[in-house]
Formats: structure tokens, C-alpha cells, sequence
């Protein structure tokens, strides 16, 4: 389907190793071959930019400079270093994966591909990769970066949403890879869609591919990629409740959901937004306060908490007790709650209270 356009893209491979000599990013991950660091920048960064991920990565490097640390740390360490990065799955999964990996490979990364995809959180992607990066392996990377880049100069029009898309994305990406240096051209398409084909006004005047891309030439830019499905955004309206007794909370931990791992206050949810009395007054308030003796020192402004899937509409209650008592929650001093890790948007909060 492809050949015509494989004619006149000959030199692909080859003008794109030539922008990235010129225009690459210093990045530490790029000076190294050691699968597990590169195994980390590239979890850090999945939906992650990398002015975000890099100062993570050097934190993540430092606390555990091989597999064995990482695999032996306790989870909530981990987590609590990962605090602020968000989709906190991958966290978890990265941990996972340490551990099978000092069980299985006794600490030692493995060097081949389907080894690699084993691992729990890498997908085809990430083990791409890592075996370029690291072994010299000639696996196409296939990002949101490469799929940007090669939509618009290949005029891809089919979904990459699809298994037919990313069936052709897949293939394309493979086709155009330079074998004999697959870990600079998967290096150089990341960085080309990452810094040059941007996906908001990309810096097509000083494109090397502008005279041949479809995108461009036929003034659709904005047009790709082409995607098909668009996510529904839940709206939550939360309700948390800083239970409070001297100078403790009440503090537990999630099992379950995207913050599975972290802690939390706990909280009151509703369908649809209330004002303050009538969050007071509802079932779920009278039904957890009902043998308690309470005062409600303040409520916080709303905070808006955007996530992929997701728009929470939260608020703060700050409740005296004299006790308390809540299954799976505990008491936690003041002092404390900065060595436990949470959600971006519990420790907003905090922050922007003076309580850590």
C-alpha cells in the first residue's frame, strides 16, 4: 500500500538522523545503555513531558541505582517519589516488575524482546525501546510522538485508535526503520514529533520533509492523526474530610482505583454538586458523623482536579473530634503526613494550608 510513497521517502531514515544530530535534546537517558535506566525514563515519561519526567528520573536513579534496590524498596517509597507525577499505575507496575525481575532474572534486566514485554506495564512500545536503546535490537518505536510525525507526512488516515491503525502504524514504523542504527532513528522520529511536528503549531517552514508532506501540501495539518474514539469525561463531586483530633487526622489507604497504594482522607461523594448545607444535611454526611461528636472548624474552596478520565470537584472539611473511630483509617500526627505519598490533589491542599 505503502510502495509509492516508500520511493519517495528513500531517504527518510537518513534526513531524520540528520535533523536530530543537529537539533537533540542532552538528556542522561541518551548517554547510557543500561536497560534499567532507560526501562525507567521511558515509564516516567509515558504521559509525561519530559521537563516534568527528568527531575523524577535523576530522584528515582539516586534512591535506587539498580533493579535489586528498586525491587527491595517497600511500596509506599516508591510511591512516595512518584507523588506528583500522576497515573500512578505505572508506579506500582514498575515495582511489580523489579521484583520478578530480581526473582526470574536474579536482578539482572532482560536482554530480549518478548522477555522484555513480559513485564508488567511494558507494551509494545516501551519494550521497542528498550531493545534498541540497549541491545541494538531493531524493534520500531511507535509513541504518540511517531505516530504525529508519520500521519501527516505519510497522510495516514486511518485511526490509530484501531487494531487496523495500529496494525499499519506498526508496520510503517518498521518499514522506514534503519536497521543498521535502529536506536538513533528510533531516537531521532521521537525527538522530530517531540520538538518539530509538534502537535500545536508545528515548525513546518523549517520542515526537511515539507516539500513531500501530505499533511502539509494538502493544508490538513490539524486533521492528523486521525483518531475515532473520543473518551467520555466523568465528573465527580468529592467531599474530604480532614478528621481531626489534636494534631492528628485520620489517614488511610486506597486498594483499589488509580491511586490504589496511596493514602487519603476520607470523603463523602455525590452525584451532582451541593452546597455546604446540603452536603451537611444529606444521608451519607448523617450516616457518618452519627456517633460522633463534631465540630467543623472550616471548609476549603472548591479545588478542580483534571485527569484523563475524570474531572473531580472537591472540597476540604476540616472536622474536630474528640474521638473517632473508622475501619481501615487510622490516626496519623500532622508531623507525619508528609512521609506518606498521596494524590497531586490531596497534597495541593496541604500545601497550600500549612499542614506538611
Amino acid at each position: 500500500m505503502y510502495n509509492v510513497i516508500f520511493q519517495i521517502f528513500m531517504s527518510f531514515s537518513e534526513i531524520l538522523l540528520q535533523w536530530y544530530t543537529l537539533n537533540k535534546r542532552e538528556l542522561p537517558w541518551r548517554n547510557t545503555k543500561n536497560p534499567y535506566f532507560i526501562w525507567l525514563s521511558e515509564i516516567i515519561l509515558q504521559q509525561t513531558r519530559v521537563e516534568q519526567g527528568l527531575p523524577y528520573y535523576l530522584k528515582f536513579i539516586k534512591a535506587f541505582p539498580t533493579v535489586t534496590d528498586l525491587a527491595t524498596a517497600k511500596q509506599d517509597q516508591v510511591l512516595k517519589l512518584w507523588q506528583g507525577l500522576g497515573y500512578y499505575s505505572r508506579a506500582r507496575n514498575l515495582h511489580f516488575s523489579a521484583k520478578y525481575i530480581e526473582q526470574y532474572y536474579n536482578g539482572i534486566f532482560p536482554s530480549i524482546y518478548n522477555d522484555i514485554l513480559k513485564l508488567k506495564g511494558v507494551g509494545t512500545y516501551t519494550a521497542a525501546a528498550i531493545s534498541s536503546f540497549s541491545f541494538g535490537l531493531s524493534y520500531a518505536v511507535v509513541d504518540g510522538n511517531v505516530i504525529r510525525v508519520l500521519s501527516r507526512i505519510f497522510g495516514v488516515d486511518t485511526p490509530f485508535d484501531t487494531t487496523l491503525g495500529k496494525k499499519k502504524y506498526q508496520e510503517l514504523a518498521q518499514h522506514l526503520l534503519d536497521k543498521k542504527n535502529p536506536s538513533e532513528n528510533n531516537q531521532a522520529i521521537m525527538e522530530f514529533g517531540a520538538m518539530q511536528c509538534t502537535p500545536k503549531l508545528p515548525k513546518c517552514t523549517s520542515c526537511p520533509f515539507i516539500s513531500d508532506c501530505v499533511a502539509y501540501n494538502t493544508n490538513r495539518i490539524e486533521k492528523f492523526p486521525v483518531k475515532s474514539k473520543k473518551m467520555k469525561v466523568k465528573k465527580r463531586f468529592l467531599n474530604y474530610l480532614l478528621i481531626r483530633s489534636e494534631n492528628a487526622v485520620i489517614l488511610g489507604k486506597r486498594n483499589e482505583g488509580i491511586w490504589a497504594g496511596l493514602y487519603e482522607f476520607p470523603f463523602i461523594e455525590h452525584s451532582s454538586k451541593k452546597s455546604e448545607e446540603a452536603v451537611i444535611s444529606s444521608d451519607e454526611w448523617v450516616n457518618f458523623f452519627k456517633k460522633s461528636d463534631y465540630k467543623i472548624k472550616s471548609v476549603s474552596d472548591e479545588f478542580i482536579h483534571k485527569l484523563s478520565h475524570q474531572q473531580i470537584y472537591a472540597k476540604f472539611w476540616i472536622v474536630n473530634v474528640k474521638a473517632f473511630e473508622l475501619e481501615k483509617y487510622s490516626f496519623v500526627r500532622n508531623s507525619e503526613l508528609k512521609n506518606y505519598p498521596v494524590s497531586r490533589l490531596i497534597d495541593k491542599f496541604l500545601k497550600e494550608h500549612n499542614i506538611i
